[in-house]
């Protein structure tokens, strides 16, 4: 058994995750046929995801990182958003596909296109790998999704609980947060 099954339960499997991932790096690819794209990883959250993603894109590419915080150690975001590392190059007239763990309440990724708006991009989407629509306070944009979830708490696969289960290789439900 591996460390982490006392702790959650099993939402999708990696052979689930990536079938999901194979799919959206395809639309992503026809959506963009013929363009380079960059594709802004949203720190530290989705980078699993979009390593995946990024060699699920039949593109020219280049990665770019964004390092934003607005979780701490809790359980549910604070809404204020603190940008932990900025992008190393200009994103103008550039195609940018941001590349989200999760969307819950929307204010994260909210200031996120608000800033890389101003920085003038040629076109601006977003591709998530989870939704938790239950806990939407500002509406966003997802042009590409993987997963819609419930109001429950996950890690894995990249998501973390005061930066543990990154390395897992499933999302899951974390069985009991407050304990």
């Amino acid at each position: 058994m591996a460390w982490y099954q006392d702790t959650i339960k099993t939402l999708y499997t990696p052979e689930q995750i990536q079938t999901r991932v194979s799919e959206l790096g395809k639309q992503i690819t026809k959506a963009y046929a013929g363009k380079e794209l960059v594709l802004l990883c949203v720190l530290k959250g989705s980078f699993v995801f979009a390593s995946d993603l990024a060699r699920a894109i039949d593109l020219p590419l280049r990665v770019e990182f964004l390092g934003v915080q607005s979780y701490g150690n809790d359980t549910t975001s604070s809404g204020v958003v603190q940008i932990t590392l900025d992008l190393t190059r200009p994103i103008e007239g550039e195609h940018v596909m941001v590349v989200e763990d999760i969307v819950d309440t929307g204010l994260t990724l909210d200031y996120i296109l608000s800033s890389l708006k101003n920085r003038k991009p040629a076109s601006l989407q977003v591709c998530a790998l989870l939704h938790k629509p239950a806990r939407m306070q500002k509406q966003v944009p997802i042009d590409h999704l993987g997963f819609t979830i419930d109001d429950v708490f996950v890690v894995g696969y990249g998501l973390d609980w005061a930066q543990k289960y990154r390395n897992v290789p499933e999302i899951g439900v974390v069985m009991n947060p407050d304990a």
